[in-house]
């Protein structure tokens, strides 16, 4: 217990201690306005407000500005400290005072003229000289501080840059004041509205809202602002839907409504508010009766002014969104406002205020009454905000000043009392002046803007109050930290802010109206691609590659064939392997019964011939599976029809054979064995010659594989490469000349008697030759309609379907005798065809 009050014993000596004020304090003047010095500084302030209407002024003085602004006050207060506090510092400007003149501007143009005229009077008189050269024209001040609206520096700033005395406000953000031409002596410390239009604008990007809208308040803050958001967010792709202007000068109430009602049918989830407090007050004092709710991107004209958050209802708008300049607590300025008040309510003499007295020299008339008790006006999270801005101000004149005198840190080279110091000779040190304040450097750029830029805040809403809390900051980029917003959303989610949903991969986009963010997303068709999503159209695939729907790119075509290991490969091969089973089981079994008569009959040693040919037909057809090439594509068809003709040319000239015994019966045994012979040979050469003319012509006049491939129009990802069937005219010559032999074949025995008793050849060579022609007539119809793929595998498939019809309808009779009856194997039995003796009609009963 002894340790815990000893602790609390040490901190409070050492709050105590900390607590002291410094011993400057002890000389605080009660003049809250004036203050003299050897060398002088102006100030604007806004510290009264406009009582009187401007649309009854018929005199240059009906003017009433009554009404205090704590605001406006408390930042004239901040003049008076910094002044105090420099003249307290031994090393900035030793041995010269500081003097300070502070003035109202009521926030009207036609009020600030008073004072600026007041300050450009010459030195220690109230006389402004008509000179012909003002480089030698001393004025009463040399720097002037403020003021704190970009409405007023367009009247003044001209006038006051025609002298080039510095111009620092404190509050005025226009970008226009950045034109060294129009405003030569125009600086501030706080930043253009450019920066503040960039860090919205990168706001928006950030959350992907393309649709919103801009209030401004009717006057140059407003107005440059809201022109700057227009053109920077179209340049970035963002569509303003709406944009509207509060008056300032005249009634509000029915511009608001108008406003609301445009941002309501709109649709739009997010509204960048550009104004200043009071037209803010009143645009929010509406948007709460019609309990309007979005996301509100606030300025720095109003975002921390109370006047807004104070309003009830406040907490029900939804997500406000706030840029503060950033800034600096500012450790004796409350302390140093509590000393003076303190001072002045123990000097207090109560007495009527004096008339007599001009506005211009008090300001304040009521000033003198202030007591301890307002103490809570400089609190203000605002004041205590933009007294950094009002502080650095000063301070930057005093650093100048102290470059300018040629100061060390006893003494300056020049005094203003004896010598001549003007103020155009401290604008070009200010130009360059560099100063650590609160653990900040400031400076200037060429343009007069400070190198200081935002604090990113939201309001946070409890019962009665508002907090404002960082989440962010903004120099030169926008960082945020999205995770630490609460949105005011139903699902506590970001809102969403678009005209048209984005489109997807693919998709381009197809603007309807008048704005580049509502439009119609349009697939991207087969052939074209987009890669960027900023194009307007499509592209065309390049040649030789091709791409899908919705596309992002273009590829060369891929080809896929019969591979070997596809389902279709491998029945086709088991066909085929099924169908030379049967010509080696065939051929065996003949071979087996060689030198009868039954293989006599059926060709003898042709019967060899046939089967080789028919079993080099079916290995012939692996040509049509795997990848093919140059050389498979020129052997495919002609061996697909060269090996048939060989079979197809023995049977024909057993046919003949049959076609001499039955319709030359006298003539038959001559001729015969000569037909058997050298006859057969002949027909089976010329037929074999003339196909293999034909599959010659067809292997020269068509395009090998490479050619076809870059012949073909793409128009496909993926497709299956099959080799060329061109010229299809010497193609179907091939074929047709097959089919032909086979039908001339069948036309010579189909109507052959058959022998009484005998076994019936003719039977034999019909029903295989007539087979044949019939799988492939039916084929062309079938080939025709089908794709490249199923070609192949058709092609294929028919010629297995012939090559197994010619063997079964020829020849597995033939072996079922053998097998069944080799009784029936006589020369008997087949007399007519070995002897040429014809058959004998049967006796009619």
């Amino acid at each position: 217990m002894a340790k815990e009050w000893t602790l609390l014993l040490l901190c409070g000596i050492l709050g105590s201690g900390l607590s002291e004020n410094p011993s400057w304090f002890e000389n605080i003047s009660t003049n809250l306005f004036k203050s003299p010095g050897d060398i002088m500084i102006g100030g604007l302030f806004p510290i009264n407000e406009l009582t009187s209407v401007l649309s009854k002024r018929v005199k240059p003085d009906d003017l009433e500005c009554n009404s205090i602004s704590t605001y406006g006050l408390s930042l004239s207060l901040v003049m008076k400290f910094s002044v105090d506090e420099i003249n307290s510092l031994e090393d900035l400007l030793p041995g010269i005072t500081l003097g300070f003149e502070s003035y109202d501007t009521c926030m009207q143009p036609a009020v600030v003229m008073k004072p600026v005229l007041q300050l450009l009077t010459k030195e220690s008189t109230e006389e402004l000289d008509i000179s012909c050269n003002y480089t030698d024209y001393k004025t009463r001040v040399i720097a002037i501080i403020g003021p704190n609206s970009s409405e007023l520096v367009p009247v003044i700033g001209k006038l006051i840059g025609f002298f080039l005395m510095p111009l620092i406000s404190y509050g005025a953000t226009s970008d226009m004041f950045s034109d060294k031409e129009t405003f030569p002596s125009f600086m501030r410390t706080v930043p253009s509205d450019r920066w503040q239009v960039a860090a919205m604008v990168q706001l928006l990007k950030e959350f992907g809202w393309n649709w919103v809208s801009i209030v401004g308040s009717d006057d140059e803050y407003g107005q440059k602002g809201q022109q700057q958001f227009s053109s920077m967010a179209n340049e970035e792709s963002i569509c303003v839907a709406y944009q509207g202007l509060i008056p300032v000068y005249s009634d509000p109430e029915p511009a608001i409504k108008e406003i609301l009602s445009r941002i309501v049918d709109a649709k739009v989830g997010v509204v960048v508010v550009f104004s200043l407090p009071k037209p803010a007050r009143d645009f929010f004092i509406e948007v709460i009766k019609r309990n309007i709710t979005a996301v509100w991107v606030a300025s720095t004209g109003w975002s921390l002014n109370d006047g807004v958050f104070t309003l009830p209802g406040i907490n029900s708008i939804g997500t406000v969104l706030a840029f503060a300049d950033i800034t600096r607590p500012l450790r004796l300025f409350s302390p140093y406002i509590h000393e003076l008040l303190k001072k002045m309510e123990e000097t207090q003499i109560p007495q009527e205020p004096d008339t007599e007295i001009s506005p211009l020299d008090n300001p304040c008339p009521s000033c003198s009454y202030l007591s301890q008790a307002n103490m809570s006006m400089v609190e203000v999270k605002l004041v205590q905000r933009s007294a950094f801005s009002v502080y650095t101000a000063i301070y930057c004149v005093a650093y100048a000043l102290h470059d300018l005198l040629g100061c060390n840190a006893t003494s300056c080279a020049l005094n203003p009392k004896t010598d001549k110091v003007y103020p155009w000779q401290l604008l070009q040190k200010l130009q360059k002046v560099s100063v650590d304040l609160e653990g900040a450097n400031f400076k200037f750029d060429k343009e007069g803007n400070p190198n200081f830029g935002y604090d990113f805040m939201q309001w946070i809403f409890n019962d009665t109050t508002v907090q404002f809390d960082g989440i962010g900051y903004f120099y030169q980029n926008l960082t945020i930290d999205k995770e630490d917003i609460k949105w005011h959303t139903k699902n506590g989610k970001v809102p969403l802010s678009t005209c048209s949903s984005d489109c997807g991969i693919g998709q381009v986009r197809r603007v309807k109206g008048f704005h580049s963010c509502c439009f119609d997303c349009i697939d991207c068709k087969e052939g074209t691609y987009l890669n960027n999503s900023d194009d307007i159209q499509c592209r065309a695939c390049p040649t030789g590659q091709w791409s899908t729907l919705r596309s992002t790119s273009c590829v060369y075509p891929i080809y896929t064939y019969l591979d070997w290991s596809n389902y279709e490969s491998i029945g086709l091969i088991l066909g085929g392997i099924l169908v030379l089973a049967s010509h080696v089981w065939v051929g065996a079994l003949f071979f087996m019964h060689r030198g009868t008569s039954l293989v006599k009959t059926a060709g003898g040693p042709l019967i060899g011939l046939t089967l080789l040919s028919l079993a080099g037909e079916c290995i012939s057809l692996v040509l049509f599976l795997g990848q093919p090439g140059d050389i498979v594509c020129r052997l495919q068809q002609p061996l697909n029809a060269f090996f048939p003709t060989v079979a197809l040319s023995v049977i024909l000239t057993i046919s003949l054979q049959i076609v001499c015994v039955t319709e030359f019966p006298e003539k038959s045994p001559d001729h015969l064995e000569n037909l058997r012979g050298r006859g057969s040979l002949f027909v089976i050469l010329g037929c074999c010659g003339l196909q293999a003319g034909l599959c010659g012509w067809y292997a020269r006049e068509g395009p090998s594989l490479t050619q076809y491939v870059a012949s073909l129009e793409v128009n496909y990802v993926k497709t299956f490469l099959r080799c060329p069937v061109e010229p299809m005219l010497n193609c179907g010559l091939m074929l047709g000349f097959n089919v032909l032999l086979a039908l001339i074949s069948f036309m010579s025995t189909f109507m052959a008697l058959k022998p009484p008793g005998q076994y019936n050849l003719a039977r034999d060579i019909t029903i295989s030759t007539l087979s044949y022609c019939v799988v492939w007539v039916m084929f062309i119809p079938i080939y025709t309609s089908l794709n490249d793929k199923d070609k192949s595998i058709a092609q294929v498939g028919v010629s297995l379907l012939s090559n197994i019809g010619l063997v079964a309808a020829y020849f597995f009779p033939k072996c079922h005798l053998l097998v069944k009856h080799p009784e029936l194997n006589t020369d008997d039995h087949f007399r007519t065809f070995l002897e040429g003796v014809p058959p004998t009609p049967p006796e009619e009963s």
